[in-house]
Protein backbone atom coordinates (compact mmCIF):
# COMPACT_ATOMS: atom_id res chain seq x y z
CA UNK A 1 0.00 0.00 0.00
CA UNK A 2 1.30 3.47 -0.88
CA UNK A 3 2.21 5.85 1.87
CA UNK A 4 -0.20 8.68 2.62
CA UNK A 5 0.91 11.85 0.87
CA UNK A 6 1.33 14.87 3.17
CA UNK A 7 -0.73 18.00 2.57
CA UNK A 8 0.96 20.75 0.60
CA UNK A 9 2.64 23.58 2.43
CA UNK A 10 3.65 21.82 5.63
CA UNK A 11 6.63 23.26 7.46
CA UNK A 12 9.38 21.20 9.08
CA UNK A 13 7.50 20.51 12.33
CA UNK A 14 4.27 19.59 10.55
CA UNK A 15 6.12 17.37 8.09
CA UNK A 16 7.86 15.54 10.93
CA UNK A 17 4.51 14.88 12.62
CA UNK A 18 3.03 13.68 9.32
CA UNK A 19 5.91 11.27 8.78
CA UNK A 20 5.74 9.94 12.33
CA UNK A 21 2.02 9.22 12.08
CA UNK A 22 0.75 9.41 8.49
CA UNK A 23 3.44 7.17 7.06
CA UNK A 24 3.18 4.57 9.83
CA UNK A 25 -0.55 4.15 10.46
CA UNK A 26 -3.26 3.33 7.98
CA UNK A 27 -5.71 6.17 8.48
CA UNK A 28 -9.18 6.75 7.06
CA UNK A 29 -9.89 9.88 5.03
CA UNK A 30 -11.42 11.67 8.03
CA UNK A 31 -8.41 10.74 10.17
CA UNK A 32 -6.04 12.03 7.48
CA UNK A 33 -7.88 15.35 7.63
CA UNK A 34 -7.50 15.49 11.41
CA UNK A 35 -3.81 14.67 11.09
CA UNK A 36 -3.38 17.37 8.44
CA UNK A 37 -5.03 19.92 10.73
CA UNK A 38 -2.77 18.82 13.60
CA UNK A 39 0.30 19.20 11.38
CA UNK A 40 -0.70 22.73 10.37
CA UNK A 41 -1.34 23.58 14.01
CA UNK A 42 2.12 22.30 14.96
CA UNK A 43 3.65 24.56 12.30
CA UNK A 44 1.63 27.52 13.59
CA UNK A 45 2.74 26.79 17.15
CA UNK A 46 6.35 26.79 16.00
CA UNK A 47 5.90 30.17 14.29
CA UNK A 48 4.29 31.66 17.40
CA UNK A 49 7.01 30.20 19.59
CA UNK A 50 9.71 31.79 17.43
CA UNK A 51 7.86 35.12 17.49
CA UNK A 52 7.58 34.97 21.27
CA UNK A 53 11.33 34.37 21.68
CA UNK A 54 12.06 38.00 20.75
CA UNK A 55 8.89 39.48 22.24
CA UNK A 56 8.35 40.67 25.79
CA UNK A 57 6.36 38.35 28.02
CA UNK A 58 4.53 41.33 29.49
CA UNK A 59 2.86 44.04 27.40
CA UNK A 60 0.62 47.02 28.17
CA UNK A 61 -3.06 46.18 28.50
CA UNK A 62 -6.02 48.35 27.51
CA UNK A 63 -5.82 50.30 30.78
CA UNK A 64 -2.05 50.68 30.67
CA UNK A 65 -1.45 47.79 33.06
CA UNK A 66 1.04 45.04 32.38
CA UNK A 67 -0.54 41.86 31.06
CA UNK A 68 0.81 38.65 29.61
CA UNK A 69 1.67 38.83 25.95
CA UNK A 70 -1.37 37.53 24.01
CA UNK A 71 0.91 35.04 22.24
CA UNK A 72 1.30 33.17 25.53
CA UNK A 73 -2.45 32.46 25.69
CA UNK A 74 -2.57 31.66 21.98
CA UNK A 75 0.23 29.14 22.34
CA UNK A 76 -1.58 27.45 25.21
CA UNK A 77 -4.82 27.25 23.19
CA UNK A 78 -3.14 25.90 20.07
CA UNK A 79 -1.19 23.31 22.05
CA UNK A 80 -4.44 22.14 23.64
CA UNK A 81 -6.02 21.93 20.18
CA UNK A 82 -3.17 19.76 18.91
CA UNK A 83 -3.62 17.47 21.89
CA UNK A 84 -7.35 17.15 21.15
CA UNK A 85 -6.75 16.52 17.43
CA UNK A 86 -4.15 13.84 18.09
CA UNK A 87 -6.36 12.28 20.74
CA UNK A 88 -9.19 12.10 18.20
CA UNK A 89 -6.99 9.82 16.06
CA UNK A 90 -7.05 7.21 18.84
CA UNK A 91 -3.68 5.82 17.84
CA UNK A 92 -2.50 2.63 19.52
CA UNK A 93 0.08 2.83 22.26
CA UNK A 94 3.74 2.15 21.41
CA UNK A 95 3.69 -1.17 23.19
CA UNK A 96 0.84 -2.54 21.06
CA UNK A 97 1.86 -5.26 18.68
CA UNK A 98 2.59 -4.80 15.01
CA UNK A 99 0.94 -6.86 12.31
CA UNK A 100 2.81 -9.23 10.01
CA UNK A 101 4.10 -6.54 7.62
CA UNK A 102 5.58 -4.52 10.50
CA UNK A 103 3.02 -1.71 10.38
CA UNK A 104 1.17 -0.82 13.55
CA UNK A 105 -2.43 -1.92 13.65
CA UNK A 106 -5.01 0.77 13.12
CA UNK A 107 -7.25 1.74 16.00
CA UNK A 108 -10.21 0.33 14.10
CA UNK A 109 -8.54 -3.08 13.86
CA UNK A 110 -7.75 -2.93 17.55
CA UNK A 111 -11.35 -2.10 18.43
CA UNK A 112 -12.65 -4.90 16.20
CA UNK A 113 -10.31 -7.40 17.81
CA UNK A 114 -11.32 -6.31 21.30
CA UNK A 115 -15.01 -6.52 20.39
CA UNK A 116 -14.48 -9.97 18.93
CA UNK A 117 -12.97 -11.14 22.21
CA UNK A 118 -15.65 -9.48 24.33
CA UNK A 119 -13.48 -6.66 25.72
CA UNK A 120 -13.82 -2.91 25.49
CA UNK A 121 -11.04 -0.55 24.38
Amino acid sequence: MALNEPPEGLGPQGMTLWQEIGEVFELRVDELRILGDACREVDLIERMHVALLDAPLLVKGSMGQEVANPLVQELRQHRALVARLLSALKLPDDEEQEDTDGRARSSQARKAALARWGRTG
